[in-house]
Formats: C-alpha cells, structure tokens, sequence
C-alpha cells in the first residue's frame, strides 16, 4: 500500500485498517480470521499488521504516522582538516556563505575545484553546531513593485551612494569615513565604475560618473534617488549636454533602487574581509576593492543574467554599440554652471573675484561655466548668444569712464509725443462714437393731456 504524502492521511487510512481488530470481545479464532481477511483485502503482510497494532498500543494514532527516513552519513567527503579550516572561515566572518567558504579553500589550495559540494559542506558545518542564519526576505507594507530590467547595455544607469567603513586618511591619522559610489548597468548588472571617497558631496558623483562616460561611453538614460548630490543644476546640465535622460525615483518608494541597493549588500562582504587587512591608506583601500570587485562579483555568475553568466561576459558579450562622446565634449559637459545677475558696472562676483561681461547684460542673470579645480578662467552663457569667456575685472589706481552704452541701448530723440498723438486721437474716436442723449420731457407732455 502507497502511503500518502501527508502522515496524518496516512496514519487515518491505516487506524481504518486496525479498527475491526480493536473491537471488544474477540478470541483468538476470530482475531486471526480478520488479520488473514485484511492481509488478503489490503495487500500488507501479517507481520506488517502486528507492527501497525504494536504502534498503535504503544503510541496511540500517533504511532501509526510514517517515521521520516535517516538520512545517510556522507562519511569522510569532508576531511577532518578541511572541515576545521571551514569553521575557522565561518567563525572569522559569520555572515560568509558556504559557496564562499568553498571558493576560499580552492583558492588557497586546500582542496580541488568540485571537490567538496555545497550541501555536503553545508550539512558538515550544520551537524558541527556552526550553520549560518536564513535570511530574511524584505518585505513592504505596501503594494510591491514589479521588477523590470533593460534589454540592452547603457540603455539605463543606477548610482548610489553608500557609507563605508573608517580610515586613518586624516590629519595625524586620524580616522576618517569613506563613501562609495557606484554606477551600475541595469541591463547587465556591470559596475561601470565604483570607489570610496573621503568625502561626502557632489563632487565624488561628478568624478565617478565621468569615469563611467569615459571608459564606457554616455548612456541613454540615468536613474537616482532623490539625494542631494544627484539632484543639482550641474547633473541637469551634464545629462543636457550628453543627451542622456535625467530619470529619478519617486520620493519614499525605495524598492524603486532596488539592484543598487543589493549590491550595496553584496558589498557588505568585501567591507567585513577588508577588516581582516586593515588598511592605513584609502590608496591600499580601493586597490583591495577594485580587486574584490573584478574576481568576486565581475567575473562571478549572476543569479538574474544567468547560471553561467557573469556581469563581465554579459556587458561585453552585448551587440549594442557604445556611444563615445569626444573629449572636448565630455570636458565641457562636467563642468560647473551657475547663476549670477550683472551689476550695473556690467560685472559679476564669483569665487571672491570680479569678472567683465560687458554692458550689454546690465541687470539680466547669466551662467556661469567653470571648471572647479581651475577658476582662473570662466565661460559666460546667456539666451540668444553666442558662449565668451569672461575676463577678470582688473582694478587700477583710477576709477577710469563709465561704460557707455551701445548704439542700440542709446535714447532715440523724437520730434512729438507718441503717446499723446494716440491719447487725442482716441479722445476723438471716443466722442464721435458716443450715443446722443435722449429727452424724456414730450413723452410726459403727452401722459398729461389724455389724463
């Protein structure tokens, strides 16, 4: 008899079974009559039927439950030495996988490739009282989010931010934190470019994504949180320039950033083995991470491109050409824009100094072009005109004539008043159109008589 996958359905179908030998009052003749009936109707044998009754006397109806199978020892698949050296791993970094733990020994050649499974090491580590924690899926309250990914490279770029851990890059060693910024592929999950920085504004973005641009062209389309380095006038700008979209989030949704903030994850892995290291310099720093980052997660298959595909192998394996902007582009597109009005002098302050930009703009607001690791030089840009360079505005010992304006700036004389021309001409429309006054003094004549 079959049993069925659920033991209390089973345990039911076998008490049907026992429940005419249970019946009071029966001899022996007639108990071994039913066992023989029941062993020739069922198919069990009369020995499988005295251990059901010997349960069941014993246990009760939980006695007559299927008793999970033992499983089998793996024996020696896991040497004594190798299995110590697991735990060793294991216990120096709790949060390391199994899959990790594998790949380390193979790399420090304490074992052969394959030569250890997974779930074999995993029981191993679990039976020796040092098994990892389930992780526990992310849940949101509210309506979940479909996922999507691109079909294409560079058709859309993630970037984020994330805090990292304390250097002694400060002054007289003194620890500092580092940040990192990523920007990353939807399409292939390729990281385009990744460091930490020491510090903590938009000035880091700027320098990673010109890194990306340069070494793997503009993309598309671009997509951020609403943080502040990412919300500015010179990202505006710099995607204007590029022709890429400007996408962000909507506010409080963070499944929206979802593949980034997974990698911000997976990199919680590199941080806890660069803790082993204990790096003086963020040089030593990011030379360690670059490496992580090309053997550990480049070069390593990706559960959502594939079982045998890798970030690396999808991003260079795509058909899709890469959009290469000129350097002379890409120069002026990082630069920085701001705002400034022209005083009435036809000059304007910035970065504590005074530039000419002629008298043509007195009191209009234009942009400023600059690049902030040289300020010596700024680019003027206004609406309808042609970009110039301004020039410092240079002080002498006199105050020098005053600007004069241009011809077309200049009054214009005039022989009469245009304005009172129109005002009399329409005082005379004005009249001639008004309606004539109307008498009623006949009409009330007339009442009076026929009264």
């Amino acid at each position: 008899m079959k049993n069925p996958k659920k033991p209390e359905a089973t345990a039911e179908q076998r008490m049907a079974v026992l429940a005419p030998l249970l019946a009071p009052g029966l001899d022996g003749a007639k108990r071994t009559l039913l066992k023989r009936q029941i062993c020739e109707q069922t198919g069990l044998s009369e020995r499988t039927l005295r251990r059901y009754l010997s349960c069941y006397h014993t246990e009760g109806f939980a006695g007559l439950k299927p008793r999970p199978k033992k499983k089998q020892s793996k024996g020696d698949a896991v040497p004594p030495g190798i299995l110590e050296q697991a735990i060793l791993l294991r216990r120096e970094i709790p949060g390391r996988s199994v899959a990790q733990i594998i790949q380390l020994l193979e790399w420090e050649g304490l074992i052969l490739p394959g030569q250890i499974k997974r779930s074999t090491l995993q029981e191993k580590l679990a039976n020796s009282g040092f098994s990892s924690r389930h992780l526990r899926l992310y849940a949101d309250r509210g309506v979940a989010a479909r996922r999507f990914q691109k079909k294409r490279r560079n058709h859309m770029w993630h970037s984020d931010i994330k805090y990292g851990p304390y250097l002694p890059i400060g002054p007289g060693g003194k620890k500092q934190q580092v940040y990192m910024v990523c920007f990353f592929d939807d399409a292939t999950r390729f990281i385009l470019h990744a460091a930490f920085y020491p510090t903590l504004d938009q000035s880091i973005v700027e320098r990673c994504f010109r890194r990306s641009v340069e070494q793997f062209g503009a993309p598309e389309s671009v997509f951020f949180d609403n943080g502040k380095q990412y919300r500015t006038k010179w990202m505006a700008r710099t995607c204007a320039k590029l022709g890429t979209r400007l996408l962000y989030a909507r506010p409080y949704s963070p499944e929206s950033t979802g593949k980034i903030e997974r990698f911000n994850r997976t990199v919680d892995s590199f941080l806890a083995e660069a803790k082993l290291e204990k790096s003086a310099t963020l040089e030593s720093f990011n030379d360690l991470f670059q490496i992580w980052l090309e053997e550990c997660y480049q070069r390593r298959s990706h559960a959502a491109l594939g079982e045998e595909v890798c970030p690396n192998q999808a991003f260079q394996s795509d058909p899709t050409p890469l959009r290469f902007v000129e350097p002379s582009l890409i120069a002026d597109a990082f630069l920085h824009c701001e705002e400034r009005k022209v005083d009435k002098s036809g000059c304007i302050s910035f970065s504590g100094k005074k530039y000419e930009v002629g008298v043509l703009f007195i009191g209009s607001v234009v942009q400023v072009i600059y690049d902030p690791a040289d300020v010596s030089i700024v680019s003027i840009e206004s609406n309808g005109h042609t970009p110039w360079t301004a020039k410092p505005l240079v002080i002498g010992e006199r105050t020098g004539p005053r600007p004069t304006l241009p011809p077309h700036l200049t009054p214009k004389p005039a022989n009469q008043s245009r304005l009172l021309s129109a005002a009399a001409s329409r005082n005379v429309a004005r009249k001639e159109n008004a309606p004539p006054a109307v008498s009623y003094r006949n009409l009330l004549t007339g009442e009076d008589e026929h009264v």
